[in-house]
């Protein structure tokens, strides 16, 4: 919440409650294998990449994501699996094990991230090509849930 606060001269209950999800998600790798203080810090720091993730994903590689689940499921789920390499307490890089585990980590999150990426792009194709993936502009314009349901979400 501060960060958006700073960020973006308000608060922002949406960032805030992704923050706080991106921390979860950052901790649950190595959740059994680091300590308190440790999942906190593993925990914060994916609280603060999720907002540039966030910003990343929408304006620099202009992938519509209105709720975030790419950065706090997918880039705070990566980070905290390589983090899990640096915070371990048995084996981590910050208390003296060495950078086995952590490149460990590191392969078996790229790995993760190269099947899953795969296997996306292989089901969105045969959606798109078996239903469609987009609306028309017009649907687009007047609102999904207009279209789909008879009525607006919001208003």
């Amino acid at each position: 919440m501060l960060l958006s606060w700073v960020k973006y001269s308000k608060p922002s209950l949406s960032l805030t409650l992704n923050g706080i999800l991106a921390g979860l998600v950052g901790i649950t790798a190595g959740c059994d294998l680091v300590s308190p203080l440790s999942a906190v810090i593993i925990g914060a720091i994916c609280g603060v990449v999720m907002i540039y993730s966030v910003e990343f994903i929408e304006k620099v590689l202009k992938i519509d994501d209105p709720v975030g689940a790419s950065s706090v499921h997918g880039v705070c789920g990566f980070l905290g699996t390589v983090m899990t390499g640096l915070f371990a307490a048995e084996g981590g890089l910050f208390f003296g094990g060495g950078t086995s585990l952590l490149l460990a980590q590191l392969f078996g999150a790229l790995l993760i991230g190269v099947w899953a990426a795969g296997m996306g792009f292989i089901l969105f194709k045969v959606l798109d090509k078996v239903h469609g993936l987009r609306v028309t502009a017009r649907i687009e314009e007047e609102g999904l849930d207009i279209y789909e349901h008879g009525e607006s979400a919001y208003n």
